[in-house]
């Protein structure tokens, strides 16, 4: 499965993170926008291009640093058609500097269009007898809501593929205990979520002692990830909110199995906009990406 690849990268780096590239336009440096802008207007096309140099500029800086990218689909497609071929192209351009790349899309729906979307990310599309890949990346969210039926073709393809999916169990926002924390019998919902992905996770594990089905559980809350850990020990788990959103790194310490292993946490405005944090000519965005993605390799490393 694809979780040994990433596995094998996070020893590779001693680093267990991974740089959400979610750009909004404004994140980008105005020189980089500006000329842009020159080239092919003030418009949706200028702001795809202005985006693609902001990104291409951050793997290269952070490409020997950090294992993986997690590139959040919607801040792509809400420029339509051109936002969607930079993001294949981010996702290509990452891929070749050897980066495992998560698509945050968190898809699922059930049947046919369960398959249709597993065949979009991880398997193949299919063109009168001919598989060819649509969207090569490594891994992709998706929400279990669903339950089983639409989680299968996920899985199916993973088995199929060497791919790995991360499910929504615990997410970082503040109204996610609306749903996730209500009790059923005695337990939370994310709980029960939990117990299933373990279930599905089970046939899959890899070498590395992992499988292929993960768990996103956020960083903000520490007390939930200790008891999602011992529910999932063997799933990978995606840890968003740290950051910007307020998680601490002892926050996500819970959230790592006493291998020092176990989950992959994400950074995206912290590391992307890093410049204007540390109050840095807009030039050297990616030198300032770098220090960051440093910094908080230094600091995870330092807890677990």
């Amino acid at each position: 499965m694809s979780v040994n690849l990433l596995v094998k990268k996070i020893k590779e780096k001693g680093n267990p993170s991974v740089a959400g590239l979610d750009p909004k336009i404004e994140y980008v440096p105005q020189y980089i926008r500006e000329k842009a802008y020159k080239e092919y207007g003030k418009n949706l096309k200028g702001a795809c291009e202005a985006i693609w140099e902001f990104n291409k500029g951050l793997i290269d800086a952070l490409y020997d640093v950090v294992p993986a990218v997690k590139p959040q689909s919607a801040f792509y497609e809400m420029y339509g058609l051109c936002g969607e071929e930079v993001l294949h192209r981010t996702i290509s351009y990452a891929k070749e500097k050897g980066l495992y790349v998560i698509l945050d899309v968190k898809r699922n729906d059930i049947g046919s269009t369960a398959e249709a979307y597993s065949r979009a990310y991880l398997g193949k599309a299919e063109v009168d007898g001919e598989e060819l890949d649509a969207c090569p990346v490594d891994c992709v969210t998706v929400n279990p809501y669903l339950g089983t039926d639409g989680i299968k073709p996920f899985i199916d393809d993973c088995k199929k593929y060497d791919k790995a999916i991360f499910a929504l169990v615990k997410t970082s926002n503040p109204s996610s205990g609306e749903f996730q924390d209500i009790e059923i019998n005695g337990k939370h919902f994310y709980e029960i979520v939990a117990e299933r992905v373990n279930e599905w996770n089970g046939d899959t594990i890899g070498e590395c002692g992992y499988g292929a089905v993960g768990a996103v559980v956020g960083a903000t809350y520490p007390e939930q990830a200790e008891i999602l850990r011992k529910i999932m020990p063997k799933s990978y788990f995606l840890v968003p909110g740290y950051g910007a959103q307020g998680g601490k790194a002892k926050d996500v310490k819970k959230s790592f199995n006493s291998d020092g292993l176990g989950a992959i946490v994400n950074s995206s405005r912290g590391i992307m906009c890093a410049y204007k944090k540390a109050g840095m000519a807009e030039e050297k965005f990616a030198e300032a990406a770098r220090a960051e993605a440093i910094r908080m390799r230094e600091e995870l490393t330092s807890i677990i």
